[in-house]
């Protein structure tokens, strides 16, 4: 039975189009913008709602289904679940002029309409933010400049904060001092943008020795079909990356990889000063103990970061950058840590 079962699980991996379900947890579109589609998840029959509305914000160059991976293994259908109002952010695939926008549109214009339309749309009450990776800094960023938004709490998963602490940046930042950041600055103002495919390559590249090592691994776990779902379902988000805004690119090169400059807390925008000590709200960044990416260190520095903050927490989880948020074991570490941190923060502060 064990060799029937493991031969129908790889017929349908490999052949049939896959096992896991990656159909979408049911939504309607409240509001839309310029690359913002701000997505209502419907109730569930029979759940009381419960809580503050939770918005969730993902990271530029991803899927917004990072949060809703697959069926069972989804953030926001755990939500739901839960009866909790529960919102996302969805800038979709960028086109023309919208490939050369910078971190700044999506810090002033994009989250700051999103907050406000969600709290409208939940009778007026505080939102709390979750974001993944790039979507926690545009999140923790638009906390710090806009004090009057309805935020409640931010929680943050695998963002990056002190980049001197990535090992894997240190050919960069060496070629960056020899050449004053011209070389990779040039070539990339001269891409425009990052192209999709090149977005999945990058994520890919995190994860090589997972890569060499699927065609065994599959193999070996030909028997657990919920293990060959979670892979199909990993597979379809690294394969299906958005095209990276060009000047959203450029930042990150200069002012992270290169200059480091978020580790003071105090970065420049094109306008205004984003400074991370004016954060009154509740702080967490959960970092993954395998992240290769955005290992824990480079993820805490953040602590030391919002000393006004009233509740700052540094949890890690295991996974890697995307194992940590959708990983099998994400429902009781980073979700529960999640909950459980938004759950206390419910109430007036």
């Amino acid at each position: 039975m064990a060799a029937k079962d493991s031969v129908v699980n790889l017929w349908d991996f490999l052949v049939k189009g896959g096992i896991a379900d990656l159909s979408r947890t049911p939504s309607e579109i409240i509001a839309t913008g310029r690359t913002l589609e701000l997505h209502r998840y419907d109730k569930v029959k029979g759940v009381r709602a419960k809580g503050l509305p939770v918005l969730l914000v993902p990271p530029l160059g991803a899927q917004a289904s990072c949060f809703d991976l697959r069926r069972g293994l989804s953030l926001a259908e755990d939500f739901v679940g839960r009866g909790r109002p529960t919102y996302l952010v969805d800038y979709g695939p960028m086109k023309g002029a919208d490939t050369k926008v910078g971190i700044e549109h999506f810090i002033n214009d994009v989250l700051p309409q999103a907050i406000r339309k969600v709290s409208e749309d939940a009778g007026g009450r505080d939102v709390h933010l979750v974001g993944w990776c790039m979507g926690g800094l545009i999140s923790i960023g638009t906390t710090a400049l806009y004090q009057d938004l309805p935020i409640r709490s931010l929680s943050m998963v695998a963002s990056p904060f002190d980049m001197s602490k990535q090992p894997l940046l240190r050919p960069v930042r060496a070629i960056g001092k020899v050449t004053g950041g011209k070389l990779v600055g040039t070539a990339l103002k001269a891409a425009g943008s990052v192209p999709a495919p090149l977005v999945s390559i990058g994520f890919k590249a995190t994860a090589i020795p997972v890569y060499l090592k699927k065609p065994r691994t599959l193999w070996n776990k030909r028997q657990d079909r919920e293990f060959l779902g979670q892979i199909q379902a990993v597979d379809s988000l690294m394969n299906n990356m958005l095209t990276y805004p060009g000047r959203a690119t450029i930042q990150v090169y200069q002012k992270m990889a290169l200059r480091n400059e978020l580790a003071t807390g105090r970065i420049q925008g094109p306008n205004r000063m984003v400074d991370l000590a004016d954060i009154t709200v509740p702080v967490m960044n959960v970092a993954g103990t395998t992240d290769v990416l955005v290992p824990p260190p480079v993820a805490h520095h953040v602590g030391s970061l919002v000393p006004n903050s009233p509740d700052v927490r540094m949890p890690t989880a295991p996974g890697g950058h995307l194992g940590v948020l959708t990983g099998t074991k994400a429902p009781e570490t980073t979700w529960a840590y999640i909950n459980e941190f938004i759950g206390k923060h419910d109430r007036k502060r």
